[in-house]
């Protein structure tokens, strides 16, 4: 068997219709709202990179540090054969739980990109030949189906991209996760905590402004994918720390009236001086709101460790044992 395997669960056409729908019904709401999987195309995705090496942008440095801090201690509780990483991109912080698995046999990422998931199995399958990579194509907010996998299996979602999911979408989702998990099984979760709004609004507003072209890039790929005639530079980046439900929003706010042709979709898009689109939800988290929401899931919590400031977190959990 090849060492490396490609699965579509995905059907071709779903991102192009996915993003026909997103916009349609997102573009024509009050208030106004795009998702923020849309941001990721190849500018998009170089732009994040260049985020996460941003000195207000904690959030991945400080997850790596846990990463690296704990990565025995989750094999150890863990003691996986299989390492299933959800969203999983390049692979790069993925490494630090393969280095400390010795038992691991398969490793499933999981990813709407196909080139990005084919790349980052290259690379991984170059320094561990032995690893069996049975990579899929699939959006894992929605039903996902897993191949058969030796256990016990530990799940992954890193980076704190669960509090890009309103609070209705992370319960669906976190039932869905615990419905792949048998006794045994773990899922490892990343979440940003809650903390000082100095210290958020920084992390999504940076003084070089490279977050606010990550922002804006989502009207250039409707642009691009649909006809828009969106430019950029009618629209300003705000980010905001709503304390009531504890996340930060990024929003795009219109300079000055105008509307947007959208050719695709046969749809004008009417903006007033000073409207937003919200783009992104970023949810912040306290323990015992990550414990309330596993537990909602079925899930109990077993571990839970941040990095030395305290700014994030991983914690482990996992269905009940049999009795």
């Amino acid at each position: 068997m090849s060492p490396f395997q490609l699965t579509r669960t995905l059907p071709e056409n779903a991102t192009d219709a996915a993003l026909r729908a997103d916009v349609r019904q997102g573009l024509t709401r009050t208030p106004k709202t795009l998702p923020p999987k849309w941001f990721y195309d190849a500018r998009g995705s170089e732009l994040f990179e260049e985020i996460t090496a941003l000195p207000e942008y904690y959030p991945t440095r400080a997850e790596r540090e846990i990463l690296v801090a704990r990565a025995d201690d989750i094999a150890e509780a863990t003691r996986a054969r299989t390492l299933i990483e959800l969203g999983s991109g390049s692979s790069e912080k993925t490494r630090h739980l393969l280095d400390a698995l010795p038992g691991l046999i398969s490793y499933i990422p999981v990813d709407v990109s196909g080139t990005a998931l084919t790349a980052a199995a290259d690379a991984l399958l170059a320094e561990r030949p032995q690893l069996a990579v049975h990579a899929l194509i699939a959006d894992f907010t929605r039903e996902l189906a897993l191949p058969a996998s030796p256990g016990p299996r530990l799940v992954v979602f890193l980076g704190g991209t669960i509090g890009n999911l309103l609070p209705p979408e992370r319960a669906g989702f976190l039932r869905s996760v615990r419905d792949l998990l048998q006794p045994g099984d773990h899922l490892l979760l990343g979440t940003d905590l809650v903390k000082d709004e100095s210290v958020l609004v920084p992390a999504y507003d940076d003084a070089t402004g490279v977050t606010a072209a990550f922002n804006k890039n989502v009207l250039s790929v409707i642009a691009r994918e649909l006809g828009a005639d969106f430019d950029p530079a009618d629209f300003d980046h705000v980010a905001v720390w709503d304390r009531e439900n504890e996340w930060i929003e990024m929003r795009l706010r219109a300079r000055r009236a105008f509307t947007v042709k959208i050719p695709e979709l046969q749809l004008v898009v009417p903006f007033a001086a000073g409207e937003e689109i919200r783009t992104e939800v970023s949810a912040k988290f306290r323990q015992e709101r990550v414990r309330t929401e596993l537990d909602a899931a079925g899930l109990s919590l077993h571990h839970w460790w941040t990095d030395p400031d305290g700014r994030f977190a991983l914690s482990l959990s996992g269905p009940p044992a049999r009795p």
